[in-house]
């Protein structure tokens, strides 16, 4: 409130809106464990959610044969994490290749970032293809975001959960 007691608020076209998504799954020997941020337009987390670590044994490798990664990637680890977590999301965005099967489950855009995090290169889903210029919109509206350093955090608070014996829970922070 102003000194004159009126309510004062922002012109909403000055603040960005939407949460984005950030899904991350990492193939180590011990399994496959995936981590999901979500942030503000900003880039300041709001949740997290990490997976507990999914080890495929022989016969599962052999039945599911190349869908296996996307199997686990995109329908059992990340449908997983975006499903319980409570913060809703106007797009996802990956660094797994694999993890772009969630899409199938979702109704948003979900999108591959390059290893160089160069929006004009986002990969989405081959079924699927609108996703990638409403992924550029909503990047395009937001200004300049670093698309890469989500993934850098997902990927440092995994390592972090497992030295504190923390697996498959969420954690929130009030925005």
């Amino acid at each position: 409130m102003d000194n004159l007691g009126n309510n004062m608020t922002l012109a909403t076209s000055s603040v960005p809106a939407g949460n984005l998504g950030f899904l991350t799954v990492l193939h180590e020997p011990t399994g496959y464990v995936g981590g999901y941020l979500v942030t503000n337009a900003w880039g300041r987390p709001l949740e997290f959610r990490l997976s507990s670590t999914v080890q495929p044994n022989r016969v599962q490798q052999i039945l599911y044969g190349d869908s296996l990664e996307p199997y686990l990637c995109g329908e059992l680890i990340g449908k997983t994490l975006v499903e319980k977590a409570s913060t809703p999301v106007i797009a996802i965005f990956t660094d797994h290749p694999a993890a772009l099967e969630l899409r199938r489950r979702f109704e948003l855009p979900i999108a591959l970032v390059p290893a160089d995090g160069v929006p004009d290169k986002l990969v989405c889903h081959a079924q699927y293809p609108q996703d990638q210029p409403s992924a550029r919109a909503i990047l395009d509206r937001l200004g300049a975001f670093e698309l890469t350093e989500p993934f850098v955090r997902v990927r440092e608070a995994i390592a972090e959960a497992r030295k504190l014996g923390i697996a498959g829970r969420g954690m929130s922070q009030a925005a």
